[in-house]
């Protein structure tokens, strides 16, 4: 888990820095983002992402990866997503091996959130659930000053 908490924090690390190799750039909240090299833009699902994509895995299963933005003060804050998230899973939160981690990144504060259980696949507001289950989710918030900046991995 402590490997995994690592790959995201580089992972958003550079995506706030700007560096690396450019597959697509876009922002949220006023935080200029590029998808790595190797990560597949989609058409986002629905009005409430500002960014999607989909990453080929080792094993033929795939991962998504969403960026979402809704403005500063939206959205419920932070402890309230990191409960969201984690209750995407058929299992009870303890059981989840969870990890949260905070760090400033260039003066900007980032949770990040690692999880792996029984993710149930399907909208955020009801509609039916698909259970995924050996599912991970990598998530990291981003506290900018146009408001904060979701993004989360799940596969």
């Amino acid at each position: 888990m402590k490997n995994t908490v690592k790959r995201l924090v580089y992972l958003v690390a550079v995506a706030l820095a700007t560096v690396g190799v450019r597959a697509e750039n876009f922002s949220a909240g006023g935080i200029s983002f590029e998808g790595p090299k190797g990560w597949l833009l989609q058409k986002p699902s629905s009005s409430m992402r500002k960014a999607q994509f989909a990453i080929k895995g080792k094993d033929g299963k795939s991962a998504e990866v969403v960026f979402f933005h809704f403005g500063p003060g939206e959205a419920g804050g932070v402890a309230a997503n990191v409960k969201r998230w984690l209750g995407q899973f058929k299992e009870p939160a303890d059981q989840l091996n969870a990890q949260t981690v905070i760090e400033t990144i260039n003066g900007t504060k980032v949770t990040y959130v690692t999880a792996v259980g029984t993710f149930m696949k399907g909208p955020p507001f009801g509609g039916n659930k698909v259970p995924v289950p050996n599912s991970g989710l990598l998530g990291a918030i981003v506290e900018g000053k146009q408001g904060a900046v979701f993004i989360k991995a799940t596969g």
